[in-house]
């Protein structure tokens, strides 16, 4: 029984693509049974995000009859209208409502044994990720496995090969830098803010701007313990609507110094074509404030801050590219870990693929007892 691997995903198509191919989870069970119904599978797993779709399979074919028949069957899939659902694969972008191809040339890949195997491994690691190293695709996967496996849809070799994939990612996880350090500028914001202040709990925060960059930082700031988020825009709907869905409060753009005594930390980005805060402006708010730590985070291009408050005490400022050279340089730092991680990995498929070469199944027969057969 040989596992293989079909699928697409960011670094070989872009968005309305991988959509169109895209599993709402409701379906993927009915999906699995119906690729295994085809007789082509013995098992498999669906992984469908927003940045993958992949078919994970063990089959008693070759992969060279196994793997058109997985090229046949997502296609077919992706030609069914109510195959796709908006935001059903995770995914917000509003491109899947707009009309996408629904045939793939280059952009699907595939794998064999032992290169399926170490894709499965990469993937449970953060290391075929789009920001390097992160965790969230490996919550993912799990999740995949344990549908899969709720709906008797996996057997030994695809359970022995996600758990091992599972501890995999745990090891390397354990003995690598691979997950190092902030990679995005939100989370850099956060990791400085934590530093600063040792901890965001009661700490308030003023949103100038209600920019995508900012929102997904005051997100961040939020989730970390955050107690609070005023929002100033000149676009007042919209800073409205950001703050009822934050849990924050929208002021007008002009009153936004008003607010500034109780402040913590200001993430501004707005468009303005000179700066909206200066170091003659922020000295008296300094003295309202007592002098307490101010974290001013500016991602405005222009910038929103003058420079020159970085001269004032206890006022700590980074811009765009202050914080995008410290994202760089702990990516260069999970960069340099992948050959470790590899090596890793490497070790890993050999040692599974080797127990199955040598380490015989176990079945029951008609009666419930268990009998030895040949390698699976």
């Amino acid at each position: 029984m040989n596992i293989v691997v079909l699928g697409l995903s960011h670094h070989s198509s872009p968005v309305e693509l991988r959509e169109r191919f895209a599993f709402a989870e409701a379906k993927i069970p009915d999906a699995l049974a119906s690729l295994r119904e085809s007789g082509n599978v013995s098992e498999a797993v669906i992984l469908s995000t927003c940045n993958r779709v992949e078919i994970y399979a063990a089959t008693a074919l070759t992969p060279d009859a196994a793997i058109p028949e997985l090229k046949r069957f997502l296609q077919r899939w992706g030609e069914m209208p109510e195959a796709l659902e908006v935001g059903s694969s995770r995914c917000d972008d509003q491109a899947a409502q707009r009309a996408v191809p629904t045939t793939t040339g280059d952009e699907l890949y595939s794998f064999a044994e032992p290169q399926s195997l170490e894709h499965l491994f990469k993937v449970a690691c953060g290391l075929d990720s789009m920001v390097l190293g992160e965790t969230e695709i490996l919550g993912q996967l799990k999740q995949a496995y344990a549908l899969a496996h709720r709906h008797g849809q996996t057997g030994a070799r695809l359970n022995k090969a996600f758990q091992r994939a599972f501890n995999v990612a745990k090891h390397v996880r354990t003995e690598t830098n691979i997950q190092r350090g902030s990679v995005s500028v939100a989370s850099v914001a956060v990791e400085l803010a934590e530093k600063i202040f040792s901890s965001l709990k009661n700490r308030e925060v003023m949103v100038l701007g209600a920019g995508d960059t900012s929102e997904k930082t005051a997100r961040a700031l939020l989730s970390r313990g955050a107690c609070s988020l005023i929002i100033a825009s000149r676009t007042h709907d919209r800073a409205q609507a950001l703050a009822q869905e934050l849990g924050g409060r929208a002021v007008p753009f002009g009153d936004w110094d008003a607010e500034f005594a109780k402040i913590d930390i200001v993430i501004s980005s707005t468009a303005a074509p000179h700066h909206i805060l200066d170091r003659a402006k922020l000295e008296p708010l300094m003295k309202l404030r007592h002098h307490r730590p101010l974290l001013l985070i500016d991602i405005a291009v222009p910038r929103d801050i003058d420079p020159e408050v970085n001269f004032l005490e206890n006022v700590y400022l980074y811009n765009i590219d202050d914080l995008q050279a410290i994202a760089d340089d702990y990516l260069k730092q999970r960069k340099e870990e992948i050959a470790r991680c590899e090596a890793i990995i490497a070790e890993k498929v050999k040692g599974l693929l080797e127990s199955k070469i040598i380490q015989p199944r176990i079945d029951t027969d008609g009666h419930g007892f268990q009998t030895l057969t040949g390698p699976a």
